[in-house]
């Protein structure tokens, strides 16, 4: 029966099943980033002031340098000892990219105790990233453990990212994010199934952390039309801070790969703490900065300091390896770049208020970072459940994505952090199209396996049953494809032939490798690339159950 399911699953359009195990997914990833968050919120609440784990510019100035420092040389020394184990979403899309979306356990569980100690130590980093590492790696092990067909394990991989939803409350938001950022592509059978893990995780956190969201949004409203040119300007300067911060955290990832990790950490983490000397509300994620922001309580030089030296901190630290996300960063960032004052000064009591412009900029770093327009659209709306956000949102985070993108020639930051690695992340429509099938949905069955050498008696029965095809076995092992209606014609020639060496008979042979049955068709593609040969035997187990052509793969995509 679960043989027949995983048949099943390998072809394109196994909706129902995969809308449970999508389920099942999200179930399960908001299990894990609750308890990921659990154990942060615990740890911070215990040494932070007050109980307020936001509150690092509560600690004193030798704590605020020697924290993040300390926790740099532990996170290196931990990284160096685990053999520099990538973790983050840059490595679910390397993973997704080149190994089918099989996740290691190695690694989520690195990410887990990584992250956490990064976030708790006080670094400029968020836990959206981690969060859809957690989840990711969630639905690809659930995969991985039921011995899934990989194009469904690269499904259950999206819906366990989409369960970032339970970070903000946010569960359309997360969808988008997983089908833009992660799989980037939308289908139907990519859908459904991730909508269901995003609403099931959203359901896990709300129960863990209640409903109310991640920021404390006021009701608010664009004033008049007439704020449009000032929101365009904002969008296009936003567009270009998000180009340098991209550019900025590729050059430190460049020049750090140098340095062994520990070294590189320990480094991160001492710069991160001269920052918090100096601009202690760089330190943590930094959303009590963005409510502060969105409620109108920061000053212009001071939203522009934290601008500055978040850039700074997070480029560095996450640069140099540090274990976290960049999601929550570009959201402070953007939420300070906005300047909602500056055009308050300009226009008094003609424009809407700073908080209004946070949001606005929040949204439009995020796009233009991520290169991820609608997810960053739908976090807008999801978090400040105003409709009338929309309309300029737009206008800023559309601008905002074409000025980092087409203007300054930035791709997105993970995907220009996945070029520095020296990968790539093949997302043309063809290679698309081939992960989304498995090569149990294409191969073919009809199928014999014959020594090389056999019987005109044994070669007779053999045709009995009509295969389309007759493996070849040299030394026990497949060596050649045949078809067997020139097995067929030779014997009807040649009916005299006592013995039949399937190797020399006229006939059209393919040379031939093996390939699992959890395999994808683009998977087979570059198995049949990589070895120059035009045909694959598709195993399970020790078993040999089809074969596989050039021509049915090239077949089924047109």
């Amino acid at each position: 029966m679960l043989d027949k399911l995983r048949a099943h699953l390998a072809h394109a359009d196994a909706l129902p099943i995969l809308a449970v195990l999508g389920l099942c997914s999200g179930l399960l990833a908001g299990g894990v980033i609750v308890l990921f968050r659990i154990l942060i919120d615990s740890l911070q609440m215990n040494f932070l002031p007050g109980g307020d784990v936001e509150n690092y510019e509560g600690l004193s100035a030798f704590w605020r340098f020697s924290l993040p420092a300390l926790g740099g040389l532990l996170i290196g020394l931990l990284f160096q000892l685990a053999g520099g184990a990538q973790v983050g979403v840059v490595h679910v899309l390397e993973r997704l990219a080149y190994f089918q979306g099989h996740l290691p356990l190695r690694n989520m569980l690195l990410q887990f105790i990584g992250a956490t100690m990064s976030i708790v130590s006080g670094h400029s980093v968020g836990r959206e990233g981690p969060s859809v590492h957690l989840g990711a790696a969630s639905g690809s092990l659930l995969g991985q453990a039921l011995k899934l067909p990989n194009n469904s394990i690269q499904i259950l991989l999206a819906c366990g990212a989409a369960a970032i939803a339970a970070s903000f409350n946010t569960p359309i938001a997360g969808v988008i994010f997983a089908m833009e950022v992660i799989l980037m592509e939308y289908t139907i059978v990519g859908f459904a199934p991730v909508i269901l893990a995003a609403v099931t995780a959203t359901a896990v956190s709300r129960m863990a952390f209640g409903a109310a969201p991640a920021f404390i949004v006021p009701p608010m409203d664009m004033a008049s039309l007439l704020e449009l040119p000032y929101m365009l300007v904002m969008g296009i300067a936003i567009g270009a801070l998000a180009a340098v911060f991209i550019g900025q955290l590729q050059r430190v990832t460049l020049f750090s790969a140098r340095f062994p990790i520990w070294q590189r950490m320990t480094l991160a983490g001492i710069f991160v703490g001269l920052c918090g000397l100096f601009v202690p509300a760089v330190m943590g994620i930094g959303y009590d900065t963005v409510n502060a922001a969105i409620l109108g309580e920061l000053g212009l030089s001071f939203l522009l300091l934290v601008m500055v030296f978040k850039v700074l901190a997070t480029t560095v630290g996450l640069g140099m390896g540090l274990p976290g996300g960049l999601i929550g960063p570009t959201l402070v960032i953007g939420a300070c770049a906005a300047l909602g004052i500056a055009a308050e000064y300009l226009f008094p009591g003609q424009v809407a208020s700073p908080g209004f412009y946070a949001m606005l900029g929040m949204g439009a770093m995020m796009s233009a970072t991520l290169q991820a327009p609608l997810a960053a659209l739908m976090a807008l709306l999801e978090l400040t459940y105003n409709p009338h956000i929309i309309l300029p949102g737009m206008l800023v985070v559309v601008i905002s994505d074409i000025i980092a993108s087409h203007v300054f020639g930035r791709d997105s930051v993970f995907l220009t952090l996945l070029r520095a690695r020296g990968l790539d992340y093949r997302s043309n429509p063809v290679a698309q199209a081939l992960r989304r099938v498995g090569v149990a949905s294409v191969m073919n069955t009809s199928l014999v396996t014959a020594t090389r050498t056999l019987s005109r008696q044994t070669a007779e029965d053999l045709l009995t049953s009509e295969p389309l095809h007759v493996l070849v076995l040299g030394d026990e092992q497949p060596v050649s494809l045949l078809l067997a209606a020139d097995l067929a014609r030779h014997l009807a020639a040649h009916p005299d032939e006592v013995e039949v060496d399937l190797l020399r008979i006229p006939a059209r042979r393919d040379d031939i490798r093996p390939i699992s049955m959890q395999a994808t068709l683009q998977q087979a593609l570059d198995e049949m690339d990589e070895h120059n040969v035009d045909a694959l035997y598709v195993i399970r187990g020790d078993d040999t159950i089809g074969s596989l052509s050039r021509q049915s793969v090239e077949a089924h995509y047109r």
